[in-house]
């Protein structure tokens, strides 16, 4: 098997797997809204970085941030019960700011569309 090939194998299992918990069982209101984005497990299982996104300040991030670490404890012990994993890897979370770049990107495209749109019905001179 290929280095790396099982941990993606089981990365993409555990994000499936917290995805659920976090939509079903954690109740949390500060985890709510939160979309998962990627996963990055080690080679040797033991350490999971999971990516998310959240559109809000920074305040709302924070705050999200709070709820997956307080959270973490009962997400670890439901997916090395669902997986059935001998060891189950520590988690991280981190949050991925591309989706709220994204939309920052597509306002200032939207923007500058509408500046185009209103110089092409003047006269130019």
């Amino acid at each position: 098997m290929l280095p790396g090939r099982r941990a993606n194998r089981i990365g993409d299992q555990v994000l499936r797997e917290m995805a659920d918990l976090l939509m079903r069982r954690v109740k949390d209101p500060r985890v709510k809204g939160i979309t998962l984005t990627g996963i990055s497990v080690s080679n040797d299982l033991r350490f999971a970085r999971v990516f998310y996104s959240l559109m809000g300040d920074e305040e709302r991030i924070l705050e999200a941030q709070a709820g997956l670490d307080s959270a973490k404890g009962f997400i670890k012990r439901e997916i090395g019960l669902r997986l059935a994993l001998r060891h189950v890897p520590d988690i991280v979370f981190k949050h991925d700011p591309s989706l709220a770049t994204a939309d920052h990107m597509e306002k200032l495209f939207e923007r500058i569309r509408g500046e185009d749109s209103a110089d092409s019905g003047e006269p130019k001179e």
